[in-house]
């Protein structure tokens, strides 16, 4: 079963909004077993409106749409829909009263053109929204169904989820979408592509995805159908495959970004890890807070841009510096040493690099990292050229520290194979 997604609003088509609920109503429906054909981003004009739902309405039986069911002017998809429909638009009283009460409870006088979004097409079931004013609307003309919803996603996606969702399934397929991810990092995309391709290509029937990120490439992996059973099973050998040719550069197979990978592995040894950042900023410490829970393992980090706080927040000696520089293997091992030993961690991180556009020399040019973590096994450490502009050099040396804590725990201290 096929769909389409058109979301409404000319402020999607700017840069100050950004259409985040087509990507949940995707998930939805591939649950479902309902593959989204396409999605359209209309503006608040009643003809490109009019033409994006006539249009999809002649390619497939589901439409969701989100957006344009508020009191103002500009409002048109309940208008639109009706009238392309050939229906006549009737006021519902109990929306009325539902809309002032709305109003009394937060102590407002209620405007006029608030009883616009109380307009109900004829024929239309309305979709319950007790998070906002304007309720959805679920129509249908034959066998297809055109399913209204407004616009917030805090109403948007509780009301697809208590009020379309239970009239999807009725009309879901028998098959559904079966879906594994694979996340690689230490690859380039072109490399991944280069080994993984080979083998993907053997199975015409999935739908093979390569997604580049800094310091990550995703692997996804689709296959449409009703047997559960050889559905799983050719993905799992697929999967096994790539397995074989990725080896230890794949970090999750879930989805799971790799400072949720890093988290679990310190859970699951009772070890906690410290950070002492230069070029980096503080955003690996930022990536393993951002995790509910990270107190049990997270110590604590230092931001020691400067060289004398280097050595006054992680004892990194003055004359190491001088002699080294600030960007070097031996500044570096010094900053993970330093900061473990201060804050008692069963590892530590020390980053310093140039991330950029400036501060660059012949001898160490922007996107110079060195990287070391420092361990009960001893203390690793590498240097590496990043390439991209100050974001993308900082987040591949956050990425590059998580990758080399998970490799400890992968290969139990050991020196891992790794591949460049």
């Amino acid at each position: 079963m096929k769909a389409e997604i058109i979301a409404v609003g000319s402020e999607l088509l700017t840069p100050d909004r950004q259409d985040t609920n087509s990507l949940f109503l995707t998930e939805e429906l591939n649950k479902l077993g309902i593959e989204v054909l396409r999605k359209t981003i209309v503006g608040d004009e009643r003809a490109l409106l009019s033409e994006a739902f006539r249009d999809a309405l002649n390619r497939v039986p589901i439409i969701i749409s989100s957006g344009g069911l508020g009191p103002t002017e500009d409002d048109l998809t309940r208008e639109t829909v009706a009238e392309m429909l050939g229906r006549k638009l009737i006021r519902n009283d109990a929306v009325v009263r539902s809309i002032e009460a709305r109003f009394r409870s937060f102590g407002r006088p209620m405007t006029e053109n608030n009883l616009r979004q109380a307009m109900v097409p004829e024929g239309a079931e309305l979709l319950a929204n007790p998070r906002g004013t304007a309720p959805g609307l679920w129509l249908e003309k034959g066998d297809q169904v055109i399913a209204l919803l407004p616009g917030p996603p805090r109403e948007l996606k509780p009301l697809f989820l208590e009020q379309v969702l239970p009239r999807l399934q009725r009309r879901a397929p028998s098959g559904r979408m079966f879906h594994r991810e694979l996340r690689v990092t230490g690859l380039g995309e072109s490399h991944v592509d280069s080994l993984a391709g080979p083998i993907y290509t053997r199975y015409p029937e999935v739908q093979t995805t390569v997604l580049a990120s800094p310091g990550e490439v995703q692997i996804h992996l689709r296959l449409w159908s009703a047997d559960a059973e050889n559905a799983t099973k050719t993905l799992a050998d697929l999967e096994q495959a790539l397995d074989l040719a990725l080896a230890e550069r794949i970090f999750s197979r879930d989805g799971s970004p790799l400072e949720v990978v890093v988290a679990h592995e310190l859970l699951q040894h009772n070890a906690t890890i410290a950070a002492a950042e230069s070029c980096t900023g503080g955003l690996l410490a930022e990536r393993l807070t951002n995790i509910a829970g990270s107190s049990a393992y997270f110590l604590g980090s230092v931001v020691c841009y400067s060289n004398d706080l280097k050595t006054a927040w992680a004892d990194v000696p003055a004359q190491l510096i001088a002699a080294k520089g600030a960007v070097s293997s031996e500044v570096a091992v010094a900053l993970a040493q330093g900061i473990r030993r201060k804050v008692g961690s069963t590892f530590g991180v020390g980053i310093t690099g140039i991330a950029g556009p400036g501060g660059g020399t012949e001898e160490k040019p922007v996107g110079t990292v060195h990287i070391a973590v420092a361990g009960p096994a001893g203390v690793r450490e590498r240097a590496v050229r990043f390439i991209g502009d100050r974001e993308m050099v900082r987040m591949q040396a956050s990425q590059a520290a998580l990758d080399m804590v998970r490799l400890h725990f992968l290969y139990n201290g050991q020196a891992p194979s790794i591949r460049n």
